[in-house]
């Protein structure tokens, strides 16, 4: 019998990028703490955070197979997650600006009843734009991103401050790297067409 699909996400984007692949999936969100540690690198922070999310939900589905993904906006070595306000998100883009990003977007895939446990990092490099003020602000009225990392909402508005996207996996800059996840749930014995 095939075993549930479940993405252990809250994210809108996820779930929409998931839905491409065609497969049935139940969403559950898995209430993970996304505090970055001391110090911790922003690689190391997605990750830290795919694997978790995943864990948190096959924990109380043990049968499943759980996706976990995050995404930290990497800024020379500093982590830049959702800004969760105007203020915030003001404050990342002017800091961005004229710079390269990359955005760390890790995905887990895990079944405890089997023992899988896979994890992938697909990092995308970003080229703003030397944005002003202005362009800031008429964007961030325009989007509201302050659910994305970096406040950076690349499949909407956000794709005009960009100078450059470079990447090996097209939707990881969006939030769940299709390429790699394919490559996850094939490993964990789903049929992905």
């Amino acid at each position: 019998m095939p075993r549930t699909l479940i993405l252990g996400s809250t994210s809108p984007y996820r779930r929409e990028l998931l839905g491409r692949l065609r497969l049935p999936f139940e969403v559950v969100s898995p209430a993970v703490d996304e505090t970055p540690r001391p110090g911790e690198a922003p690689a190391d922070l997605a990750r830290r955070l795919a694997l978790a999310k995943a864990h948190a939900v096959a924990a109380r589905q043990p049968d499943a197979v759980v996706i976990g993904s995050d995404q930290v906006a990497d800024l020379g070595g500093e982590p830049l997650g959702k800004p969760g306000d105007h203020a915030r998100a003001t404050e990342q883009l002017r800091r961005m600006r004229g710079r390269s990003v990359v955005f760390q977007t890790a995905v887990a895939v895990v079944c405890h009843a089997t023992g899988f446990e896979q994890l992938d990092l697909a990092p995308v490099r970003v080229a703003f734009r030397d944005l002003t003020d202005a362009e800031i602000e008429a964007y961030l009225r325009a989007e509201q991103p302050y659910d994305c990392a970096g406040s950076a909402r690349s499949e909407g508005l956000g794709i005009a401050l960009l100078d450059a996207i470079e990447s090996d996996d097209p939707t990881a800059l969006v939030g769940l790297p299709l390429i790699r996840t394919c490559r996850l749930l094939r490993a964990a014995g789903l049929l992905v067409p």
